[in-house]
């Protein structure tokens, strides 16, 4: 399914996540307030946007030393943004993947 970020973000008033990929499902839950399952998800994706949600959640949870380790292995900077922000990017560079 391709959708835009507004689209994406209408869905989160549904209970079920869209039919999207693994990682912009764990974006998906970790917006509607599921941190655990998003960050389950995150973690077993071993790619470099894995990496980049699973930095993106520990800055969330502010872990910023695990954060720094999966920005890193995911080659990004830590970002200097909101979180708002960050997810905004995040999940806009996988929905235009």
């Amino acid at each position: 399914m391709i959708m835009t970020l507004i689209e994406f973000k209408k869905s989160l008033n549904n209970p079920t996540p869209p039919s999207v990929s693994t990682l912009l499902q764990a974006l998906w839950y970790d917006a509607k307030g599921d941190w655990k399952k998003a960050h389950a998800i995150a973690q077993d994706a071993n790619t470099k946007d894995g990496f980049w949600i699973h930095a993106y959640l520990h800055r969330k949870e502010g872990d910023q030393f695990n954060a720094q380790y999966w920005y890193d292995r995911a080659n990004r900077s830590m970002p200097e943004v909101s979180l708002e922000e960050e997810w905004n990017s995040i999940t806009e560079e996988l929905i235009s993947a």
